[in-house]
């Protein structure tokens, strides 16, 4: 009978799967981005998750993020834990804590690759410091309204964060998936063949575009 990862393999080669298994993933954050990606790079075979995050789910959440209305109120990497091992069969790492100077190098080191999907700069900044400092590779992986970006760190600038709510700002949540599609085969792409890409996305013009180095 064929496995959960049959049409992957299919596409991609069993021994490219496999390969995939063994690329140990820490995602800083499990919001619209994160939680999105951790769902999608499980069900690609990726195995070796580890997900960062302190908030708990609040409605809002529910239109944007991979959680529904009955979660409402839990840890969102409890609850994500959860639902990727029930969909999966995968027991990703769960880490209810904040991403602080004091505490980034514990949590990064031995993690493997960082995908950074933090929505505000001081955290971004302190993913890329520690990054950089435990020399890991890092993806970060953000959007804004009608705009998402895919970008490695070596050419990464943090950008400043908008004025107002954090919660209240406009988002599609086309432009999230769009956007984790991407950020998604990036990371297969560099498992697999070490390419390093960069791709922007804008959801108006339906468009897709590789950085130009």
């Amino acid at each position: 009978m064929p496995d959960k990862f049959h049409h992957e393999a299919i596409y991609r080669g069993a021994d490219e799967v496999a390969k995939l298994a063994g690329q140990p993933l820490t995602i800083c954050g499990a919001g619209a981005l994160g939680s999105h990606l951790a769902d999608n790079l499980a069900r690609q075979g990726f195995r070796q998750l580890r997900a960062i995050d302190r908030d708990r789910i609040e409605e809002h959440n529910v239109g944007t993020q991979l959680y529904g209305e009955s979660e409402i109120g839990a840890w969102k990497v409890e609850v994500l834990r959860q639902r990727l091992f029930r969909a999966t069969g995968i027991e990703i790492e769960a880490i209810r804590k904040e991403l602080s100077d004091r505490s980034a190098r514990g949590l990064l080191q031995d993690g493997g690759l960082v995908i950074d999907t933090f929505d505000n700069s001081a955290s971004r900044r302190l993913v890329q410091e520690h990054c950089r400092a435990l020399q890991l590779p890092c993806l970060h992986v953000g959007l804004y309204a009608d705009y998402g970006e895919v970008i490695w760190d070596e050419r990464y600038r943090v950008p400043q964060d908008v004025a107002g709510d954090v919660c209240d700002y406009p988002l599609a949540r086309n432009l999230i998936l769009l956007v984790v599609a991407v950020a998604s085969e990036v990371l297969v792409r560099s498992a697999l063949a070490g390419a390093r890409q960069d791709f922007s996305v804008t959801l108006r013009d339906f468009a897709v575009k590789q950085l130009e180095s």
